[in-house]
């Protein structure tokens, strides 16, 4: 068997490349080891309307679960930030059937896709998997974490989010509770899917995250569990090399999800879309730098704000649960409207910025973090 590309991974990253791929004539394989599209779902689901718009898909009514209204921050000592979201335009996607719309977008442009089949290992254009060996001219690794922490384990941190039923979960507020002892270097969040249904989970560097989630679980309240994930998540921004010799790697596995919220479905899916453009090029033309343009253009798209949300990320460590309550006592509820009405989901380092109060007159960040704050507003 031969094919142009063989995608190794049915994430939405390797889905949207394919399709790419696929939509200008090149022959491609996707390959996926679990036994379905779209499981099992790791994601919360939350993406702004204006990335899907971007990555050229309209979610349908399996795939939309829900817009978000409200956010709700809570710090360690209980202060509460209610932000009003409605003009941020981001909504809830069910990631399984998401995947499963791609995938069929792949396919109706004329992509394979196979399922129960894994790539074991790949060199000199040939590929050993579940199916046999497969010959291609472009490799793609769309494998997501699993491949990154293979290179370094030092950006990932430990998570759980359980899918659940709760009559405490409100439709359209997704809440995101702070405390740096239980959730070092992270949070715990709910993403509602609509009332009384959605995914909570908890991560954090070094935590046991069985314990770290049934504990928050039971400070919530009363509950049934649907669904259990565990899985490393990745924070440390993108790989220096998206590229090298016959080989791609999208998504994930190079390292394109947010380095705050680990939320990827956009910045991912857009490393996608570019991959399969880049790699189509280059089958046609087998010039260089076709292919390497996918970093390029990645990096022109997404990686000045990376690099703010990296750098944001260090501050945040730095700070103890007084601190942080000290910054949400700081906040006005004209800094909030702010917030509100201007901020951009996909890129949201201002939003940060703000509730550090680095913009206003919070003294106590500026003291602790001094001249640093100038690469952050930069």
């Amino acid at each position: 068997m031969s094919y142009d590309v063989v995608i190794a991974g049915a994430s939405v990253a390797g889905l949207f490349c394919a399709r790419e791929i696929a939509k200008s004539g090149h022959s491609v394989l996707v390959l996926e080891e679990d036994f379905e599209i779209g499981t099992p779902e790791h994601c919360g689901g939350l993406v702004s309307a204006s990335g899907l718009q971007d990555l050229g898909i309209i979610p349908s009514t399996k795939t939309l679960d829900s817009p978000i209204q409200r956010a709700r921050l809570t710090s360690p000592g209980g202060k509460i930030l209610d932000l009003d979201a409605k003009k941020q335009n981001v909504v809830v996607i069910n990631r399984r059937e998401f995947d499963k719309q791609i995938a069929h977008q792949a396919q109706k442009n004329g992509a394979e896709i196979r399922v129960k089949t894994s790539l074991k290992e790949f060199k000199d254009g040939k590929a050993n998997t579940g199916a046999g060996t497969i010959d291609y001219k472009i490799l793609v690794d769309a494998r997501g974490i699993a491949s990154i922490i293979n290179r370094d384990r030092t950006g990932t941190l430990q998570s759980a989010q359980y899918e659940i039923y709760a009559d405490w979960i409100q439709k359209g507020l997704v809440e995101v509770d702070f405390d740096v002892q239980k959730y070092p270097g992270f949070f715990a969040w709910v993403i509602p899917a609509g009332n009384g249904m959605g995914k909570v989970g908890v991560a954090g560097k070094g935590i046991n995250a069985v314990s770290a989630i049934e504990k928050y679980l039971e400070s919530k309240g009363k509950h049934s569990i649907i669904r259990k994930v565990f899985a490393p998540i990745w924070v440390n921004g993108p790989l220096d090399n998206f590229v090298q010799e016959n080989t791609v790697v999208v998504g994930d596995a190079a390292g394109q999800a947010k380095p705050t919220t680990a939320g990827g479905i956009y910045s991912c899916g857009a490393g996608g879309v570019l991959a399969g453009k880049a790699i189509s090029n280059y089958l046609e033309s087998k010039n260089r730098k076709d292919l390497e343009s996918y970093q390029t253009q990645w990096n022109q798209k997404f990686g000045k704000e990376f690099e703010k949300q990296i750098f944001a990320r260090k501050m945040l460590e730095r700070l103890d649960n007084t601190t942080i309550d000290s910054i949400f006592s700081a906040i006005t509820p004209e800094m909030l409207k702010d917030m509100s009405d201007n901020d951009d989901f996909d890129f949201h380092t201002t939003a940060i910025v703000k509730m550090l109060g680095l913009k206003g007159s919070l003294k106590v960040a500026q003291s602790i973090f001094g001249g640093e704050i100038r690469k952050l507003l930069g």
